[in-house]
């Protein structure tokens, strides 16, 4: 098939899976009011195939059959580049909420074949190769759920009160393997085809029934979605124009003795390689990460100017260095994640982007994003939690009254619009959702750090210091 069609795509959301929401079990993720826009917001990544103004990026149309370019195997540093574009192009159509069912999951795929050929592992490495060609030819939709509720964090898996807390192995038939646990911020998985499960940290010779990856369709028997109501439905969009019409979904994905027939299982009992698959998988994940935090950050630099000609502030000199300070760091994170590309490496024929840039990238990212919300929310002024409604908006008694005192330097409708895009991104729970991403998700700062510092050789720097100072000539 190689390409679907949004229709096609939300037409096979329509299954058996077991999804619940606020308690309720939900039959049909599509007609959901909630649900529904979620599934609807991820059919965006369908949509660019068709749009004649993405195709070029968003479909490989030189290898035969056409598919979505989100499949391609990057070999160099121009395929990372165009992925990266990809991805931050689909998060600006998606209104700067990004997509990720087909992002996240290639980089899942990305790093399996990396990892299971590192290790010479012949059996997982054709299984993951058979599956990505799945992918490729039904145009599949993909969740990744690996970080595990890990109960108490001062013990490995194995040492766990109750061993369910880390997603383990429970019994090997012919059929295949049986698996109990839960994954927790799974994004999007009840609006996917299917589901990648990978391992979230490193493991011991003790941890063996927890070494494993796999994936199953969504719909499989036993696997239960729980999902949370945090960007919850049902605001106005004159005063929600983001989060009113675009939502996404994050579960607490259960599997409750799952088989997963062995052609499924990319491998089992492996803690060599657990820990290996956890570290590579967020060599692409963080670059996918700042690839879509873009388009967040420009509309950052863009809502300032326009909140500073709305309220005829432009002029002053505190107000252009607080614009020069937006715009510096939008286009510094740009620059790293550009930078982190061209710095591609390649391992057995499969590029991926420089480790010690893409997480300065989002290090950068991540330690100036609330300085940013604070610096927009300054240039607008207490309107954004004071404002008016949109129902005070659309009464004809009420509106005039509104267009005649939230006047400024611009047109009271046009003020408030930025206003409440604005209060939108940075003050409403959509604004909050982005504010605790920028810290945990994809990673936590911290772990960007760590990366970095076991990524960069100080070595040549540490030569030419000896050098200047004469040490060991």
């Amino acid at each position: 098939m190689g390409l679907r069609t949004p229709d096609e795509f939300l037409a096979g959301l329509k299954d058996e899976r077991r999804v619940y929401y606020r308690g309720q079990q939900i039959t049909d993720v599509v007609g959901h009011p909630e649900l529904g826009l979620a599934a609807h917001h991820a059919a965006t990544d369908f949509r660019l195939a068709e749009d004649p103004a993405h195709r070029p990026l968003a479909v490989i149309d030189d290898e035969g059959a056409p598919y979505s370019a989100y499949f391609r195997v990057p070999r160099n540093p121009e395929h990372l580049a165009a992925r990266s574009q990809l991805i931050e192009t689909a998060t600006a159509e998606g209104a700067t909420l990004v997509l990720l069912v087909k992002e996240i999951g290639t980089d899942a795929l990305f790093a399996l074949m990396r990892v299971l050929e590192r290790h010479g592992h012949d059996q997982g490495l054709e299984r993951v190769r058979d599956f990505h060609r799945a992918c490729m030819d039904g145009d599949l939709a993909l969740a990744v759920a690996q970080t595990d509720v890990k109960g108490d964090r001062s013990k490995r898996p194995s040492q766990q009160a109750d061993p369910d807390l880390y997603l383990r192995v429970v019994d090997r038939t012919d059929e295949g393997i049986v698996v109990r646990g839960a994954k927790s911020h799974t994004s999007y998985t009840p609006v996917v085809d299917n589901v990648i499960v990978l391992p979230s940290r490193s493991m011991t010779a003790d941890d063996a029934d927890w070494s494993v990856a796999f994936q199953v369709p969504a719909d499989t028997e036993g696997l239960t979605m729980y999902t949370s109501d945090f960007l919850d439905g049902g605001q106005h969009p004159w005063t929600h124009p983001v989060s009113a019409r675009h939502k996404m979904v994050e579960t607490l994905t259960v599997f409750d003795d799952v088989l997963v027939p062995w052609e499924n299982v990319f491998y089992d009992a492996e803690p060599e390689i657990a820990g290996d698959t956890a570290l590579t998988f967020v060599e692409y994940h963080r670059f996918t990460a700042v690839s879509y935090k873009l388009p967040l950050l420009d509309a950052f630099v863009g809502a300032g100017v326009a909140i500073a000609q709305a309220n005829g502030i432009l002029g002053a000199s505190h107000v252009r260095d607080k614009l020069t300070w937006l715009a510096g760091y939008a286009e510094t994170v740009r620059g790293l994640v550009q930078l982190a590309a061209q710095r591609g490496q390649s391992e057995n024929g499969i590029a991926y982007p420089d480790v010690f840039t893409t997480n300065l990238a989002k290090w950068t990212f991540a330690r100036d994003f609330h300085e940013a919300m604070e610096t927009v929310q300054d240039l607008a002024g207490g309107l954004l939690v004071t404002g008016p409604a949109g129902e005070d908006w659309e009464s004809e008694a009420v509106r005039p009254v509104l267009e005649k005192y939230l006047v400024g330097a611009w047109p009271a409708g046009d003020r408030m619009a930025i206003m409440n895009l604005i209060s939108d991104l940075t003050a409403r729970l959509y604004g909050g959702y982005q504010a605790v991403l920028a810290i945990h998700a994809e990673g936590s700062v911290e772990a960007e750090k760590l990366a970095m510092f076991r990524a960069y050789d100080p070595s040549p720097a540490l030569d030419y210091v000896k050098r200047l100072a004469g040490i060991g000539s």
